[in-house]
């Protein structure tokens, strides 16, 4: 009977190259067509499965290199200590000192979580909760719950002290410019707001919506005047002096 290291080496030798390998290269590597085999070589090692690509990779925890939140990237694909999806996605929002909203997780985990969080609600495994409009997901014990809520309520208030910042910043900025630069600056804002920018900015600078909208026009169509304020006849007609009789 062969030494178990011996008849695991092939697959040892493809971890060690790969870091991270799929189940073909593991079946070629090991002479096989079966899943089962594969399985069994695989058994002793204690292997992860991706959370990412349907859990098509796999590496040996020896190889991941995790960063502070348990996560590693292998081949464009995505590892967890934690894990599975579910179980990673547990183990952040309880762990994080102030909550996750949905699109704060995504970016963490670089793949889609709606599905993982209903879940995860569903099974009492995180605590799901109204917060400015948007769902925060918790902890589900009631004291950890408590102490992120009053962590992102306090993160809240500082972000909230920025933007007043960045504001009255964009209205200075904006009363120092002609009248053709306030437009067209009103329409790069509305432009980086996305929907609904004309309003917003419309609203913060005083101006009707029609006129951030023709400034957001102007820049998307390249239709600026490079040397003149206003177009050649706006403005007030030229006043012609009249002379006394004499």
């Amino acid at each position: 009977m062969r030494p178990v290291q011996y008849a695991l080496e092939p697959l040892l030798n493809l971890f060690q190259r790969l870091r991270a390998v799929t189940m073909p290269e593991m079946k070629k590597a090991l002479g096989t067509q079966v899943d089962v085999t594969v399985f069994r070589k695989l058994t002793p090692l204690g292997h992860l499965t991706s959370y990412s690509h349907r859990g098509s990779f796999y590496t040996l925890p020896a190889l991941a290199q995790f960063d502070e939140q348990g996560l590693w990237l292998g081949r464009g694909a995505w590892f967890s200590k934690h894990g599975t999806l579910l179980d990673t996605t547990a183990a952040l929002v309880r762990e994080s000192s102030a909550g996750y909203h949905a699109a704060e997780l995504e970016a963490c985990l670089h793949v889609p979580v709606k599905d993982a969080l209903r879940q995860l609600t569903q099974a009492g495994r995180v605590h799901r909760s109204k917060q400015a409009g948007l769902y925060l997901y918790t902890a589900p014990a009631r004291e950890r719950r408590q102490e992120q809520l009053a962590a992102r309520h306090g993160l809240t208030q500082v972000e909230d002290q920025e933007q007043q910042k960045i504001r009255a910043a964009i209205v200075l900025f904006y009363s120092l410019l002609d009248e053709q630069q306030r437009r067209l600056f009103a329409g790069l804002e509305s432009l980086k707001c996305g929907h609904g920018g004309d309003r917003r900015l419309a609203e913060l600078l005083g101006l009707h919506e029609d006129t951030v909208a023709r400034g957001r026009r102007e820049l998307v169509e390249h239709r600026v005047l490079a040397q003149r304020i206003r177009r050649s006849g706006a403005g007030r007609p030229t006043v012609e002096k009249k002379r006394p009789n004499s």
